[in-house]
């Protein structure tokens, strides 16, 4: 079954309970780093566009009884062959209320909240580097089932003996 089906089913157990399955109660930048350290020999010498390395994690914590809170982490490193061009890493953080059984508390803290705030995160990136005197970074939205599974797949102890 995949991670859509379990959310999808979640969600209407939630709904027969009279209560909403998922709700983002508030979100908020929870760390935001921008760094030019090359500047302004950047400007003067960078013949073609830097290549972006990107990095994405996603974490989720209980805080209340139904309460997480779910961060998305946004690292991007944009070099020349010579030089750092920028450097900018974003912790963008929602609060939300998860009413659902514990075995889809997972995918919903996992996939559904950050497939959510996402936008808002690229926005943020995308504003910053731009301020910054760059191209605006425009961050393609990543699989985050896709993630999870890789995630699902890292936790599962190895087999054989101990």
């Amino acid at each position: 079954m995949s991670e859509e089906n379990i959310t999808d089913d979640a969600q209407e157990l939630a709904a027969g309970a009279g209560m909403p399955p998922l709700v983002i109660n508030g979100q908020y930048t929870k760390d935001l780093s921008f760094e030019s350290p090359n500047s302004p020999v950047i400007f003067t010498r960078m013949a073609a566009p830097p290549e972006v390395k990107l990095d994405l994690h996603v974490e989720a914590e209980r805080i209340g009884e139904n309460a997480y809170e779910v961060v998305l982490l946004i690292q991007a490193e944009a070099r020349t062959p010579e030089m750092t061009a920028f450097m900018v890493e974003l912790k963008y953080a929602a609060v939300c209320s998860v009413n659902l059984p514990e075995e889809h508390v997972k995918p919903a803290t996992l996939i559904e909240v950050p497939r959510m705030i996402f936008p808002f995160a690229r926005n943020i990136i995308a504003d910053v580097t731009r301020d910054g005197g760059f191209p605006p970074l425009l961050v393609q939205p990543p699989d985050f089932a896709g993630l999870f599974r890789k995630m699902q797949l890292a936790d599962q102890p190895s087999k054989g003996s101990a």
